[in-house]
């Protein structure tokens, strides 16, 4: 399954990638995050693995990122795997304007067990939603900083 979100943000592209770019930052605005740990690899480039631990409602969930490629503000993917489920992220900014900047998503999500190739093909819109709220926190935390 594939499929793209984009969002415009109120902020200068620097200032976006600044933002975007500090794990810092994560807890602020990706919702049920509650750990994220460096695992191996110069953090932030490609070839690094960190841990994500999330918590939604009664759910838990673990993932492993990947870093694949770093060209911001082009390009920052990677991959991020778990339970059943292999997810593949490009990132990309671009500048609209001096204090706007599009942040656009590109999302594939592989299926490995039967569960969630069912949820794919039956919820495909559950997947979207998810990504547009993170993109959509992301922009308020953004726009929320002097």
């Amino acid at each position: 399954m594939k499929y793209t979100c984009e969002i415009k943000i109120n902020r200068p592209i620097e200032k976006v990638i600044a933002l975007f770019d500090n794990p810092d930052n994560l807890k602020k605005w990706m919702e049920g995050l509650e750990h994220f740990e460096h695992l191996s690899g110069e953090a932030g480039h490609p070839g690094a693995k960190s841990r994500l631990k999330f918590k939604m409602g009664k759910r838990e969930m673990e993932m492993i990122e990947t870093i694949t490629v770093r060209n911001l503000p082009e390009e920052f993917s990677g991959t991020y795997e778990m339970n059943g489920v292999f997810n593949i992220v490009k990132n990309k900014f671009i500048t609209v304007s001096e204090n706007e900047t599009k942040y656009v998503t590109e999302q594939e999500f592989r299926f490995q067990n039967t569960m969630m190739k069912l949820m794919g093909f039956l919820l495909p819109g559950m997947f979207k939603k998810q990504s547009m709220k993170y993109l959509e926190s992301f922009k308020k935390f953004v726009e929320s900083q002097p």
